[in-house]
């Protein structure tokens, strides 16, 4: 009956729709200025290689499009799966299933940054397979190098991020951002400038930065820790050896959760990185065109304006991911589905900023980062293309978040696949190899994928029925215990050898 009566409410009151633009801003606007000072660090970073000289902009952007496709895309995607989970956990009031998903996936991570490490340290050898300029390689290489370090940050804030985001507690997240981006200045132009470290000072300055960052964020979670979330917090990653007594239902229950932890953290994955690597592919593209000095050189300025454009639509789909994950795993679907309607209407609106950046302020924006004629002449020819891509990327991005929330993350990645790869890579190459356009007909490819995609998702949300997924989320994470809790019924309490290895003390030992 209840269910019945929900569903003859059909349009919200002006007074849930301000509510929901107020619970939306209070988780996105500190995610907006986070992603705004996060992209401002990456901007810092192209500005001291393009200040550098054109040698070291142009293998710096290689560097950058090979560590975005090969790692960091990988990085974020996976721990994206950890979304879904953890956000209807919370709104169901499951922390247990919460906690371990935080841990989980932080060991995951680790286990994934060991191959991409060996992969960043061979950049020279694979590139050069790839007939890239060989000056160009040793820079890039160089870089990627001390950059290796990054890789263990980075396996470490995701998920932590992720998991404070899901709780909605994004201020500190903030706050700790801007705390390590405001030290992020001077540690750049001491290694880089002071200790004329060049493009090694660039990558070793990014990395402390993360570091600081995870230090802080660390500092905030000991210091503000619930006894619950205390009692939680011992980082047990594999439970399978603990005690002989486990039951074969709680051992069953561990590997669903693994599962549903592994399959999700795969779907996102793909999703992320077929769209994050098409920007790379461009990149790359761009090195095989008549000029590649500056080809590269533009392609670079062109992801890092992608970068900051991307902020509000970023800020968006993580706000409306915690939303609507929350809502669905409290029960209430039809806030789930106001939120989704509210963070598209914002996106459509705030998709104006990135056109206007990218026309009215073009000249004076490129020119931060290089004085090179060829490069500034390049610039103002496909900037405007790119801002009419943000257009339909601001509410194709958002419309991703509500996916996520909704545990939904394989129908992301099957769109993006069809968008980027089956309509805007052919239009690309087509546009720039044969018909000669060179970086413009990249551009113009970028342009054809985010129009398919963002029909093609909005059609999906469109059609979504909320009931079925508020069900579905109380199957998924319905408040009850988790493996951890019914592997731990069968001991009384916890003991650390001297070894540090940690196991449980069965009660009938006493």
């Amino acid at each position: 009956m209840l269910t019945k009566q929900k569903s003859q409410k059909t349009y919200p009151t002006i007074a849930e729709v301000f509510q929901e633009l107020k619970r939306m801003s209070d988780i996105g606007l500190p995610i907006a200025v986070m992603s705004i000072v996060g992209s401002l660090k990456n901007i810092t970073l192209v500005m001291c290689m393009g200040r550098l000289g054109s040698l070291e902009l142009a293998g710096g952007a290689l560097a950058i499009g090979f560590t975005n496709i090969t790692g960091y895309s990988l990085l974020s995607g996976l721990a994206m799966g950890m979304e879904p989970l953890c956000s209807q956990a919370f709104g169901s009031r499951n922390l247990s299933l919460l906690t371990h998903t935080l841990h989980r996936t932080i060991f995951m991570l680790l286990l994934f940054a060991f191959p991409i490490c060996l992969l960043w340290l061979n950049l020279e050898y694979f590139m050069l397979c790839l007939h890239q300029n060989l000056d160009i390689t040793r820079v890039a290489s160089l870089y990627c190098h001390f950059a290796v370090p990054d890789l263990v940050a980075n396996s470490f804030l995701h998920p932590i991020r992720i998991y404070l985001r899901s709780k909605g507690t994004t201020w500190p997240l903030m706050w700790c951002t801007l705390l390590a981006i405001l030290l992020h200045f001077p540690i750049i132009i001491f290694f880089t400038f002071k200790l004329h470290l060049g493009v090694p000072g660039i990558a070793i300055s990014s990395f402390l930065t993360n570091f600081n960052t995870l230090f802080f964020l660390l500092i905030y979670m000991f210091y503000t820790r619930t006894h619950e979330e205390y009692s939680l917090s011992v980082p047990l990653i594999i439970y399978f050896p603990l005690s002989h007594n486990l039951t074969s239902n709680a051992i069953s229950t561990l590997v669903k959760e693994w599962g549903m932890l592994i399959k999700f953290s795969m779907q996102s994955c793909v999703a992320v990185c077929l769209e994050w690597w098409w920007y790379e592919y461009m990149t790359i593209l761009a090195g095989y065109l008549y000029n590649p000095r500056v080809a590269l050189a533009t392609a670079g300025i062109v992801v890092q304006t992608t970068s900051l454009m991307y902020t509000l639509p970023a800020a968006l789909s993580a706000s409306v991911s915690t939303r609507v994950g929350n809502e669905l795993g409290a029960g209430e679907p039809e806030r789930a589905n106001l939120s989704s309607v509210v963070a598209i209407g914002i996106a459509l609106l705030s998709s104006t900023f990135g056109l206007l950046l990218t026309t009215i302020g073009r000249d004076r924006w490129t020119r931060v980062f290089t004085s090179d004629s060829e490069v500034l002449e390049l610039c103002m020819v496909v900037l405007p293309i790119i801002g009419l891509c943000e257009l339909a990327n601001c509410p194709q991005t958002t419309s991703c978040g509500i996916l996520r929330g909704s545990a939904r993350p394989g129908i992301g990645a099957a769109i993006n696949f069809c968008s980027f790869y089956l309509v805007g890579a052919p239009v690309a190459i087509v546009l720039a190899f044969v018909w000669k356009l060179g970086m413009v007909g990249l551009c113009y490819g970028l342009m054809a994928a985010q129009i398919a995609c963002v029909v093609s998702i909005l059609v999906v949300v469109y059609n979504t029925d909320w009931e079925n997924e508020s069900l579905k989320a109380s199957t998924l994470v319905g408040n009850k215990s988790s493996s951890c809790d019914a592997l731990f019924a069968h001991a009384e309490q916890i003991v650390k050898c001297e070894e540090g290895v940690v196991f449980l003390e069965e009660s009938s030992k006493k």
